[in-house]
């Protein structure tokens, strides 16, 4: 047998081939992806990472010294060193989303765990190439401390029995601890490829909002509608940078006195491809009034260009007017075409022009907008009167209220809602007449309803794929009391195929929830990996009570997990609630257990 290097050489072999095979990663992806910028960027954190992993070569050099020493089989010690591979990937994770959150500025909690993930996988995966390349190093190294180890062994056989005992006691608790330590190993390593997962349903989601975008530019968008003012031209003078007067002529701007406003909504689905996209039309009838003599307060009377005055409607998508319009001033009819002269509240709407006199300024005037509209998403109003009211009926019996302001009155059945809003003139920043050029953003005043659907199951299946870590954490600590009490070992791969099946889960779940109802998809998905986990406990441990016992935890594990995706505002509270009780079942469970001599038949036979 050739002689076994040190473990300091041993440590710089495995420490250099890491680095290369991270280096070469990097590079061949910058390659891939043609980007100058980017090959700089990852030439300079190749450098960078060469320096900041000397920690890494320390740990290693402390860590192989100390795993030679262990009473334990070669694979055990390959296995263990493994672990300290993953441990060492962790922490640099750690430390490079801290720098990284530090250079933003801020971190995005939504994607830090997933980018945690996978630059961990990565140095984790590059370590592990490492230890292949240097596997037969490796192995001569392990094999060379067991031959020591074996040979004091031998020259202890004159000990007495209860000494040799004795000495055998702590391999049996190191075989226990190690098996957890890899349990909880794989554990964490399930996190890889749930990182993956949790990408794809954001993927998938983002492809359902394209196909609602889609529909909706060609049906409707959002409609945001301003009730009708008037728009009314006069002249003034200013004086320029040449102390020489200019006339021009601005817009004065009149809302209406009172406003009332009763809509109906009526709900529409349309099928793309396997997605449902939630549309409406609407009938909407507006009146109300003007009181002229507000206008003379304000510009004097010789300055007005009554002729050219117009009744304004703000519309936000043209493509959602069904018909035409039927509109009236002081029971006049008009015939409202697309374009306004002014953009103060307004960036898009409708105008007609109105007949105003003199001597009508003094007077009243009422008004009446009848219009059927159609949209997606969210219909809203802008409450732009001194004194309004907006009622809004639909069918639909999950409305979500949005904007500056909630219905004073609401009415929610299964048949649809009722809901009503009401202002006065102190709910407005400004005044009913507006003579300047300021820009008004309506949004900031609009309110309304979102055609939403009552569950997205999209954010349903993301919520149960953050619980994942519970329920493949529960699960194999699980099979690990099941391994202790049943006496028979369970290999590490067979804890990655459960760990696999886990989550395969959510894969299944996502693609069913895409065709049908998230319950029924939810109970499909969970009775299929509780079978299918049921029927191997079963065929491993040769025990049909352990995989029913098996099946009837992991069924509860499901179950807990589907109530708090349900729950909303007690979701804390009943999960820190359960979770407590589930902490109590395991402690009661194994109280019993001696762990510092677990009762397997036989500890050296632990598949580790």
């Amino acid at each position: 047998m050739k002689r076994s290097i040190g473990n300091k050489l041993l440590a710089a072999r495995i420490w250099c081939a890491t680095f290369l095979s991270f280096g070469i990663g990097c590079f061949a992806f910058a390659i891939i992806s043609n980007n100058n910028s980017e090959l700089l960027i990852l030439t300079a954190c190749t450098i960078v990472s060469a320096i900041g992993s000397l920690p890494a070569l320390i740990v290693l050099i402390f860590s192989l010294k100390g795993i030679e020493k262990m009473r334990l089989p070669i694979a055990e010690k390959i296995a263990l060193q493994v672990f300290v591979n993953l441990l060492i990937s962790i922490l640099y994770g750690t430390v490079e989303i801290m720098i990284m959150g530090g250079l933003e500025g801020k971190i995005n909690w939504e994607s830090v765990v997933f980018d945690f993930l996978q630059f961990s996988g990565i140095l984790f995966g590059c370590t592990c190439s490492a230890m292949l390349i240097n596997i037969y190093p490796l192995r001569r190294f392990f094999t060379t401390s067991q031959l020591k180890i074996n040979y004091k062994m031998e020259n202890n056989e004159h000990l007495p029995e209860q000494r040799q005992i004795e000495n055998r006691t702590p391999n049996k608790r190191n075989n226990v601890l190690i098996k957890a330590a890899i349990v909880a190993g794989l554990t964490l390593l399930m996190l890889i490829p749930m990182a993956f997962i949790q990408s794809l349903i954001n993927e998938r989601e983002v492809r359902h909002q394209e196909v609602v975008k889609e529909v909706s530019s060609k049906w409707a968008s959002a409609q945001i509608i301003s009730n009708p003012y008037l728009v009314i031209p006069y002249n003034t003078t200013y004086t320029n940078a040449q102390n020489k007067s200019v006339n021009i002529t601005k817009n004065l701007i009149l809302l209406p006195e009172t406003v009332k406003m009763n809509g109906k909504l009526f709900p529409e689905e349309r099928k793309r491809s396997i997605y449902n996209v939630l549309l409406y039309k609407s009938d909407i009838n507006i009146q109300g009034s003007f009181l002229l003599s507000r206008i003379t307060k304000h510009i004097n009377l010789e300055n007005l260009r009554l002729s050219e005055a117009k009744l304004c409607l703000g519309v936000t998508d043209f493509k959602g007017i069904e018909e035409k319009m039927n509109c009236s001033y002081n029971n006049t009819p008009l015939a409202l075409v697309p374009g306004i002269p002014t953009s103060v509240i307004d960036s898009g709407g409708l105008s007609a022009p109105v007949q105003l006199t003199a001597d009508g300024l003094n007077q009243i005037t009422s008004f009446s907008v009848n219009m059927k509209l159609k949209g997606s998403e969210q219909l809203q109003f802008v409450p732009l009167s001194g004194s309004s009211d907006y009622t809004l009926t639909s069918s639909w019996p999950n409305p979500s209220f949005n904007g500056n302001t909630l219905p004073a009155e609401r009415q929610i059945s299964k048949e649809g809602f009722k809901a009503k809003w009401t202002y006065n003139q102190a709910n407005l920043p400004f005044d009913l007449v507006l003579d300047k050029e300021n820009q008004i953003n309506k949004r900031d005043f609009a309110f309304g309803v979102s055609m939403v659907q009552p569950a997205d199951d999209y954010a349903q299946t993301m919520r149960s794929a953050k619980y994942a870590i519970l329920i493949i954490g529960l699960t194999f600590a699980l099979s690990f009391i099941t391994e202790l009490m049943q006496n028979k070992p369970v290999h590490p791969v067979q804890y990655g195929l459960v760990g696999i099946a886990l989550t395969i889960f959510y894969t299944l779940l996502l693609s069913i929830s895409e065709f049908i109802r998230f319950d029924l998809s939810y109970l499909i998905s969970a009775g299929a990996t509780i079978l299918l986990i049921a029927f191997y406990v079963q065929s491993h441990f040769r025990n049909w009570k352990a995989g029913a016992a098996f099946a009837f935890i992991v069924s509860m594990l499901y179950g807990f997990i589907y109530i708090l995706i349900r729950l909303e505002d007690t979701a804390l509270l009943v999960g820190s609630i359960g979770l407590f009780i589930m902490l109590a079942l395991i402690m009661y469970a194994t109280r019993k257990v001696n762990w510092y001599n677990p009762t397997i038949t036989s500890l050296d036979r632990v598949a580790v």
